[in-house]
């Protein structure tokens, strides 16, 4: 399963990386992301990939945590509005747990309690992700912070357990969460005081936490809906420099074609469709806002030759670009009367 993590993930990355040493936006470029990538949805492989290149560029085998511990649950986006607006510990966890897909759905969070213990446990479940021991501490971090949020000084925990093997000194890891990591368990986890979970949280706010709650649900069922506006972002960016096929969109998303394809048809559209609109869009600003020669203007939007470029905009408008432009520049109110109804064809 492919995964995709909400660019909020990113909150504080560009100053964070800069305060190692590495450029922020090179190194996102480097692995194929935007300088904007906070604004949207970027593939948790990318993700993934980012903080394992900063963690070996910079020389610092404890970046992914630090950047955790730094960015805080803001990093949750609208989560962390539900989750300060529940009305107990043990509440916000399960508000935590029930929406997280909406976050990242290529990980999973879940609460046990046994022996008067509970294990707040964290597991990647993207199988394309080959080293995640970044990921896991950055999520580390975050949770550290969270939990920390919620108790304040009651946040006393048993144990931190790691699957993985240390990346640095273990004194280093005390330095930073006051706790020494047991290394090498069967799963990444916070161990504490199971009684922790009863604690009233004396933010919580009726009325917002349900506003919230309504909000998130409705997250949790659009959330896909952001792909085909990403992928109108790229060919946006990408149709002035040449043609564009989902094979180039595909891979920049570390997706195969037949599943940015799926992901797109559960949207009601398809990748050709998405690319008709746009072109559609960029031809009539072209032609509206600038100087060019149609057949610039075709090769611009990606047309082997002005004639399918001439095709394509009569299927749209019914009528001609040239016949288009000669509307606008004799009277632009015309353009409407003489442009048809595309949902009347």
């Amino acid at each position: 399963m492919t995964s995709f993590v909400h660019g909020i993930a990113l909150l504080g990355f560009e100053d964070f990386a800069l305060a190692q040493g590495l450029d922020p936006r090179a190194t996102l470029a480097e692995i194929g992301l935007p300088c904007d990538a906070k604004d949207g949805v970027i593939s948790g492989v990318q993700f993934n990939t980012l903080l394992e290149l900063c963690a070996r560029r910079s020389a610092n085998p404890l970046f992914g945590l630090q950047l955790g511990l730094q960015q805080g649950a803001q990093a949750l986006g609208n989560l962390w509005y539900a989750i300060q607006n529940a009305g107990s510990v043990g509440e916000a966890l399960q508000v935590l747990i029930q929406y997280f897909h909406v976050h990242s759905n290529g990980a999973q969070l879940q609460l046990e309690c046994h022996g008067g213990y509970a294990r707040l446990m964290y597991e990647v479940t993207d199988g394309e992700a080959h080293s995640v021991r970044q990921t896991v501490e950055l999520a580390i971090g975050i949770s550290a912070h969270l939990m920390q949020g919620l108790l304040q000084h009651a946040w006393q925990p048993h144990s931190l357990q790691l699957r993985h093997s240390p990346v640095a000194e273990p004194s280093a890891y005390c330095r930073l969460l006051g706790i020494t990591p047991h290394f090498n368990n069967s799963v990444n986890a916070w161990v504490f005081d199971e009684r922790l979970l009863n604690i009233p949280l004396s933010t919580a706010d009726q009325r917002l936490r349900q506003l919230v709650r309504e909000h998130l649900d409705e997250l949790a069922r659009i959330t896909l809906q952001e792909l085909p506006s990403y992928v109108q972002k790229l060919l946006r960016t990408w149709l002035p420099h040449g043609q564009v096929c989902i094979e180039q969109v595909a891979a920049h998303m570390q997706l195969s074609p037949r599943s940015l394809q799926r992901y797109l048809r559960a949207q009601n559209t398809s990748f050709q469709a998405l690319l008709d609109d746009t072109r559609q869009a960029l031809a009539t600003r072209y032609l509206r806002e600038s100087s060019l020669s149609l057949t610039q203007l075709a090769g611009l939007l990606g047309y082997a030759d002005l004639s399918t470029f001439s095709r394509a905009f009569k299927r749209w408008n019914g009528i001609s670009p040239q016949q288009w432009k000669h509307h606008q520049q004799s009277s632009p109110a015309a353009v409407s009367r003489a442009v048809p109804d595309r949902h009347g064809e």
